[in-house]
């Protein structure tokens, strides 16, 4: 329930995800955002910012959550089905812009999704 007011660290946090290509770590912003914010301010926000339909989380390696900047999502509604890609050489994460088809579970009701794929990303395919 995200109603977030536009505090500093709301305008802080907005803009490490309006600065980045790629997805970013709660763990990666803390130690960035450390001599600003708290943790749990970091959290709260991150939360809030998720419930609003501005961002969106899924875990990636090693249990870690991250976050991603949404497109065409809202407070009610998250559009974002589709793959996190996340590479094993230099650690970057980011969303794949392709649609997938979740299939239709007899007796289930699908609420959320999370596709992780690892691998190399273009950088670390060209470097070799």
């Amino acid at each position: 329930m995200g109603v977030i007011r536009k505090t500093k660290a709301v305008e802080v946090l907005m803009s490490e995800f309006r600065n980045s290509d790629s997805a970013i770590s709660a763990k990666q912003l803390i130690t960035q955002l450390k001599t600003q914010f708290n943790k749990t301010t970091i959290y709260r926000i991150l939360d809030k910012l998720e419930d609003d339909g501005l961002l969106h989380s899924f875990l990636g390696k090693d249990g870690i959550k991250w976050y991603a900047k949404c497109t065409g999502c809202s407070s009610t509604e998250h559009k974002d089905v589709h793959p996190h890609f996340q590479c094993l050489d230099c650690g970057k994460v980011d969303c794949i812009p392709t649609n997938v088809t979740l299939p239709k579970i007899p007796s289930r009701q699908i609420e959320v999704t999370q596709l992780l794929i690892q691998g190399k990303c273009e950088s670390c395919v060209d470097a070799i």
